[in-house]
């Protein structure tokens, strides 16, 4: 029994001292690659070994991060939207297989024939040869896409299906309008919103999932920044919406830490809702890219992890994976740049070394 207190100690001890450490070298990151807040966590399946905020809410402010601060996730959103499909897959209410004009028949005659054998499947994996659409893109504009947020984005993919596809055969089609598809394919299945679907996961999960601009609901939350550090002030961006199963969500690393532990447990095979096939068949089913995860395997350590990152315009997010070492790594940032991705990246590489990846 001693001994095994004197062990227990012992990684206590070291776990606080990288933890110390690690808060230092993320901090001197945070101000040599002009990063206003700085969030990040070590988890594993079941233990948080590392979590803190660095740095200011709002750049050339006094307004102190707060672990409870919310970021929005950009593309880590799908990762959630993939998860509640795997659910209702599991459930029977739908297909990998359904395809998109199964459940919107009416949309049929007017969209392009390349878009009629696009599954579920085909969109949470990008296999569907689907454009590119993102923040940046003028048109549709509002004036074309009218309704409640439901209704937008079943206009605005409406609209989508009636432009060309990609031409050129590729490996994957890194296309958001992918992923407003699958949404507006769940809404269908389940007659609730995609905001309602994720809401409820959350309730069940104990997780505070929104959507937006953290700073649109509460000032005192994280404000978002350019690549000039220009803070990005609170509105309603009808884009967000369009976006929402691509995109929207936002969330504090505490909650985002339990849906990676999450991972991390179906991985290993300690989930109740899923299978370990399950959950492999999600991160790593497909090449580089399956069901809301990227993979690949790091040659130094000859380690498997699935990863996704998010870049939504004033926000940076990434979280990897490796359930060989039972780790989970997650760093948030209110701003997106170059420089600023850098850093993060540099972060992300000395906690793998410390913890084993």
């Amino acid at each position: 029994m001693k001994k095994i207190f004197v062990f227990a100690f012992y990684i206590s001890f070291l776990t606080s001292f990288y933890g110390q450490k690690n808060s230092s070298f993320a901090d001197s990151i945070r101000i040599t690659h002009k990063i206003p807040e700085l969030a990040y966590a070590v988890v594993s399946s079941d233990s948080v070994f590392e979590i803190q905020a660095l740095g200011d809410q709002r750049y050339n402010t006094s307004y102190k991060a707060k672990i409870d601060d919310r970021f929005r996730l950009g593309s880590i959103t799908k990762t959630v939207t993939s998860y509640i499909a795997t659910l209702l897959v599991k459930e029977g209410k739908i297909k990998w297989d359904t395809k998109f004009f199964d459940l919107y028949p009416e949309l049929k005659s007017k969209s392009n024939p390349a878009t009629y054998d696009f599954t579920l499947q085909d969109f949470l994996t990008f296999r569907a040869n689907l454009n590119i659409w993102s923040y940046g893109n003028e048109t549709p504009t509002p004036k074309e896409i009218k309704g409640n947020n439901q209704q937008q984005r079943y206009e605005f993919i409406e609209w989508f299906f009636q432009q060309k596809p990609v031409a050129e055969q590729q490996e994957i089609y890194w296309s958001n309008p992918s992923y407003v598809a699958a949404g507006l394919m769940l809404e269908k299945a389940t007659g609730k919103s995609y905001e309602t679907l994720v809401y409820e996961l959350g309730k069940s999960l104990q997780i505070a999932f929104d959507f937006g601009q953290p700073n649109l609901k509460d000032k005192n939350q994280p404000w978002g920044h350019d690549e000039n550090l220009k803070p990005e002030k609170p509105a309603l961006n009808y884009k967000l919406n369009w976006l929402s199963a691509a995109g929207n969500i936002n969330i504090n690393l505490p909650d985002y830490c339990k849906f990676a532990q999450l991972q991390l447990q179906g991985l290993l095979g300690k989930s109740k809702l899923l299978t370990a096939d399950e959950f492999e068949h999600m991160h790593y089913g497909l090449p580089e890219f399956s069901f809301g995860w990227q993979s690949e395997i790091k040659e130094k350590n000859q380690l498997k992890y699935s990863f996704h990152n998010g870049n939504p315009g004033t926000f940076l997010t990434k979280v990897y994976l490796c359930p060989a070492i039972n780790k989970a790594f997650l760093i948030f940032a209110n701003v997106q740049s170059e420089e600023a991705d850098k850093g993060l990246t540099l972060l992300l590489e000395e906690l793998e070394k410390q913890y084993g990846g």
